[in-house]
């Protein structure tokens, strides 16, 4: 059975510790007992004392990462784009500064086993991303693939 991974990364605009910041984590504490109370979301990372690879710690802001992992790429997909994932995505703004160059937000790949699944390996999914674009090895969700490498169109 395959598993999807999501990693995500940002840059807040104001300090970690900043009221603004604060009100972005109370949300994010809000998205995450929602996917964990879905059932769909299997494992989550901390990102407490990674060493952060210089796309992310480059520029200004803060940076935020998530690494999660995911039953299937239709239930991460629909948890994206509705509920409070929804509403935290319409608000980003608020929080996450914009980028001046092109910027990847995410990336996703398919996993055979969850113990795969790492702050290193997600570092170099994203890194091969943006050398190569999406591939079965990282993809987003405008260019999905399905779990045996194949082109896969999500609604």
């Amino acid at each position: 059975m395959a598993f999807v991974a999501i990693y995500t990364v940002g840059r807040l605009k104001n300090p970690y510790d900043h009221s603004a910041s604060r009100n972005f984590f109370s949300v994010g504490n809000d998205v995450f007992r929602q996917a964990t109370k879905s059932g769909h979301m299997i494992d989550a990372f901390s990102s407490d004392g990674i060493s952060l690879p210089e796309e992310v710690s480059k520029g200004g802001g803060y940076p935020i990462l998530t690494l999660t992992v995911w039953r299937n790429l239709e239930s991460l997909y629909r948890f994206t784009y509705s509920g409070h994932h929804k509403q935290a995505l319409k608000d980003r703004s608020k929080w996450m500064e914009s980028y001046k160059e092109k910027h990847f937000s995410y990336i996703v790949w398919w996993t055979e086993k969850q113990s795969d699944v790492s702050w290193e390996e997600a570092f170099k999914r994203y890194a091969y991303y943006i050398q190569n674009g999406p591939t079965p090895t990282a993809f987003d969700f405008k260019h999905a693939f399905d779990q045996y490498g194949e082109k896969l169109l999500i609604k």
